[in-house]
């Protein structure tokens, strides 16, 4: 009788929590992007216009620290400059590395002319805003869709749940930073904010529905693959209870009136679970998939390493993004516009003479 021996080896997981990060982050971005370059469009006294400044800062801060969670999650950030100079357009991240600076650039010039209040240029960059934010929801989705050995990722579904969820988590943003913009959570459109929840929700749960459904005829194997582990797995199982759980609640906290709905300690609150339920979906897709093995049976043992790699730059992201919100919120209360800073500037100067 022989005994055959099967060593596994140990190797870093292809993607890091900081990934968790960026997607989040930029999703949060490009939706809020896409989201404030409609309401530029808006009448100029309706409620929609309302939502605008909220809009324009969520992208701003999300727009500014999703690069740098990216160039973390390189492994060897310093290698950022191979995808400019060995470029591959077949590789969707090369195709990325050039649509990142163009969508921060065009954040940049949005929320300039936002607040200088140039409304005409801004409807012409709106439309250009929109475009590049479309194509980096298209990149970021593809870069998992593309790998086939993982059915999990390998669904067309995958890149609209993540904008989906990352549209969700850009809403559950803007109800946060409202109450440090001027007007506070007396000026924001709690109607218009909730209609546009209830909408994600729902176009998330007929997704859903899409997914499901296909994958009973046959059309989608990662419909099989996912209710493999949800059957299998207890972890998996109390993943999906826990979704579904979230789901609802969801669907309650948004069902409010308007008027509670921006009350300061609810308000709080529920901006905080939306946007958790964004970060938990992608940490499951990214981290939790991980743990499959591409061939073979089982589960593969994952640990959160606590340094730069893991916990500690998940830490350092998420000082970051308070820093950005910190000065963006505190540079829009103190000068909402340009008019309103050199009113200012101009009364200081008198004043000194």
């Amino acid at each position: 009788m022989e005994i055959i021996e099967i060593l596994t080896p140990q190797y870093e997981a292809a993607w890091l929590p900081w990934a968790v990060q960026y997607f989040f982050l930029i999703g949060l971005a490009t939706t809020a992007g896409i989201t404030a370059a409609c309401l530029v469009f808006a009448p100029a006294d309706s409620a929609a216009r309302r939502l605008l400044p909220s809009a324009v800062a969520a992208l701003l801060v999300c727009g500014l620290a999703a690069p740098v969670a990216l160039l973390a999650d390189l492994h060897q950030p310093a290698r950022f400059w191979h995808f400019y100079a060995h470029f591959t357009p077949w590789s969707w991240m090369s195709i990325g590395a050039v649509m990142i600076p163009v969508f921060v650039v065009l954040t940049l010039t949005f929320a300039a002319l936002w607040w200088l209040r140039k409304e005409g240029a801004l409807k012409a960059v709106a439309i250009l805003l929109i475009l590049s934010c479309l194509g980096v929801l298209l990149y970021t989705g593809s870069e998992l869709m593309v790998i086939r050995s993982r059915p999990l990722w390998h669904t067309i579904f995958v890149p609209i749940n993540l904008a989906l969820t990352g549209w969700l988590g850009a809403l559950g943003f803007m109800l946060l930073i409202a109450r440090w913009l001027p007007g506070g959570m007396d000026e924001f459109p709690g109607a218009v904010w909730r209609r546009l929840g209830l909408i994600c929700l729902a176009l998330l749960a007929i997704c859903g529905a899409a997914w499901v459904v296909s994958g009973l005829l046959g059309l989608d194997p990662s419909f099989n693959a996912a209710l493999d582990l949800f059957t299998t797995y207890p972890s998996w199982r109390s993943s999906l209870i826990g979704s579904i759980i979230m789901a609802l609640v969801l669907v309650l906290a948004m069902s409010v009136g308007p008027k509670r709905l921006c009350t300061g300690p609810y308000s709080f609150i529920c901006a905080l679970f939306i946007m958790s339920a964004a970060w938990v979906f992608r940490w499951t897709l990214l981290m939790g998939v991980q743990t499959v093995p591409k061939y073979g049976a089982g589960l593969y043992l994952q640990s959160l390493p606590l340094g730069s790699e893991g916990l500690l730059g998940m830490i350092g992201v998420l000082g970051l993004f308070i820093a950005f919100s910190a000065v963006v919120t505190w540079f829009l209360d103190r000068y909402p516009s340009y008019e309103q800073m050199a009113r200012t500037a101009a009364a200081t100067q008198s004043a000194t003479v």
